[in-house]
């Protein structure tokens, strides 16, 4: 009935990738928004508060409300900026450190699972497809 409708299908798909990523974050106590958020402070610590929700492309207050949980797991740090209070960078705690590469590997298996059921041509093509239609959106 809604072969053709963008809605469903990418809601179908956004539902199904959930479970996956669910799954293999879970060890951490994480959600797949916040191991995500975690993985972006990992790799690039010292963001602002708004260059990460850019990055995410999520709202500020969403950005905000998920950093306040990676904060009282013990994963980040906020820290002001040169003495700009308005301006807080996000820091990694040891703790995040500590599970920086076991994060990335379980999402690499996520990946890596996906690569084989669909074929690396097509996923890095439905990848590329999905990115594409979100930058028109914007």
């Amino acid at each position: 009935m809604f072969d053709h409708c963008l809605y469903f299908n990418t809601t179908a798909l956004a539902r199904r990738l959930e479970r996956e990523w669910t799954e293999a974050f879970s060890m951490f106590g994480l959600s797949p928004p916040q191991a995500f958020m975690l993985r972006v402070i990992l790799a690039k610590p010292g963001l602002l508060q708004r260059e990460l929700a850019d990055e995410l492309s999520i709202a500020r207050p969403t950005a905000t409300r998920a950093l306040d949980l990676l904060q009282t797991k013990g994963l980040i740090e906020r820290r002001g900026r040169d003495g700009d209070g308005r301006e807080v960078c996000i820091q990694p705690t040891k703790n995040a450190i500590a599970i920086h590469a076991a994060l990335n590997k379980a999402s690499g298996t996520v990946t890596s699972k996906l690569k084989r059921l669909l074929g690396e041509a097509e996923f890095g093509e439905t990848v590329s497809k999905i990115r594409s239609v979100r930058s028109g959106l914007e």
